[in-house]
């Protein structure tokens, strides 16, 4: 066991010794930095470290929480205290408790999630980094004249989960991030946009100069954004922005969302809900990537599930407390902080790649939009409806024309994702969650 899990065991055996019939103890350690770049000059450099407990106890089907960053025998001691505190003044609740001992374990997958190279990594070097994104950026094109910074970030962390029912584990992970924001100026107006590249390991990051480039090229495109009439037409959501599309996905078949009726997909399993090209993958198994993990903060293995197969809702995902309200069985989708209940969370959750390039559905586009940007948070999972501010690229006979600014895209999600009726083959991970290029069919673009 690693020190941390000694400490985990240990807070949940001085939980039970205080009365609690059940208990589990979450262990966090982190290393932080973070530098800022604008113009060349540092701007804001952070490192920070830390260290933290979070216990969740029971008496009977009454829970009780607390936090620490004392890891002494006092501070402990206060923690438990407090927790045992908290639990005698809240109300019983019936799907309260801990998982049955038949569900926990961990994967056997060497998972890669974390990199020792990034140890080696020294300040000068990090700060030369978010120097170069920035400088390979403004040397792009003349018009680039300004920038919002240049940016590198890492973070190399251990976690440790023990409960009351038998179940102890730790991992480590590492992750580190470059990333430009460039501004570019013509006639009189400025535009921006940003690029970033992130990786469990520091050798495999991109390039400064890829990342700079590249942050530059999306900028400089929305230069001369012109306005457009309120029309219906195709639309194409980039990967970055078609990510924002699975985040509702997830939100819309996430367990808290249906016990609490407050979902468009509530009683929706084995219905078809979206388009037959769309297969949503939810994967904490995957090596390598931000959502993988050997189990869930409940101490529930991580697993391969399918959610959406071909437009078919094949699953929701679950904590305990979400499938006991539902009457099921957890999926292994829990997460939490360092104290407090756990949430519903994501592992590797996206959508699979499909056979489409995206220059060929720009290519066969008789009029449209590539949206680049969204605004705004208009989306109702209740009943599915959409609208949200947007920003982009206007196609007209297959090509690129202009870029188009201050419009709103609107639709229902029930829509949207019948509607789909191209996916690309650009599926790329820069995150936990990721999706190809989707072209929609048709949605309502609000303009002048």
């Amino acid at each position: 066991m690693s020190e941390l899990e000694q400490i985990a065991a240990s807070v949940v055996e001085q939980a039970l010794k205080a009365g609690a019939t059940d208990a589990e103890c979450t262990l966090a350690s982190g290393t932080e930095f973070s530098v800022n770049v604008r113009m060349g000059e540092v701007e804001q450099l952070k490192e920070a470290t830390s260290r933290g407990a979070g216990l969740r106890l029971f008496q009977g089907r009454k829970s009780g929480s607390a936090t620490t960053s004392d890891l002494t025998p006092d501070g402990i001691r206060k923690m438990v205290q407090a927790a045992m505190d908290n639990a005698a003044i809240t109300s019983e609740d019936p799907f309260a408790g801990l998982p049955s001992p038949k569900d926990f374990g961990k994967t056997d997958l060497d998972l890669q999630m974390y990199s020792s190279d990034l140890e080696q990594v020294d300040t000068p070097t990090r700060i030369a980094l978010a120097k170069a994104v920035e400088e390979a950026a403004l040397k792009t094109d003349p018009r680039i004249n300004n920038s919002e910074g240049g940016a590198f970030g890492s973070y190399l962390s251990e976690r440790a989960f023990a409960n009351s029912r038998g179940f102890s584990g730790s991992y480590r992970s590492s992750s580190c991030s470059i990333s430009a924001v460039p501004v570019a100026a013509a006639e009189g107006k400025m535009e921006r946009d940003y690029w970033m590249s992130s990786s469990r390991s520091f050798a495999k990051l991109e390039s400064p100069e890829q990342v700079g480039t590249e942050a530059a090229r999306r900028t400089l495109r929305r230069l001369g954004a012109r306005k457009i009439s309120t029309r219906k037409a195709p639309i194409i959501f980039e990967p970055r922005i078609a990510r924002s599309l699975l985040s509702n996905i997830f939100e819309a078949v996430s367990g808290d969302s249906i016990y609490r009726h407050a979902s468009f997909l509530e009683n929706k399993l084995e219905e078809k809900i979206a388009s037959d090209l769309i297969t949503v993958i939810d994967d904490p198994t995957i090596p390598g990537l931000f959502g993988s993990a050997p189990f869930d903060d409940e101490g529930i293995p991580g697993r391969r599930k399918v959610v959406i197969e071909k437009g078919v809702l094949k699953t929701y995902l679950h904590n305990t407390y979400t499938a006991r309200k539902m009457g099921t069985r957890t999926t292994g989708n829990a997460g939490r902080g360092l104290a407090g209940s756990p949430w519903v969370d994501r592992g590797n959750f996206f959508i699979e790649n499909g056979t489409t390039s995206p220059a060929d559905m720009i290519g066969n586009m008789k009029e449209g939009l590539l949206v680049t940007e969204l605004m705004g948070q208009g989306v109702n999972i209740v009943n599915g409806d959409y609208s949200r501010g947007a920003a982009g690229l206007w196609i007209e006979n297959g090509e690129i024309a202009y870029p188009v600014s201050e419009i709103t895209i609107a639709g229902n999600l029930k829509d949207i994702l019948m509607r789909v009726n191209a996916v690309g083959n650009d599926l790329e991970f820069r995150g936990s969650s990721a999706s190809p290029t989707l072209m929609i069919e048709e949605m309502t673009i609000s303009g002048s």
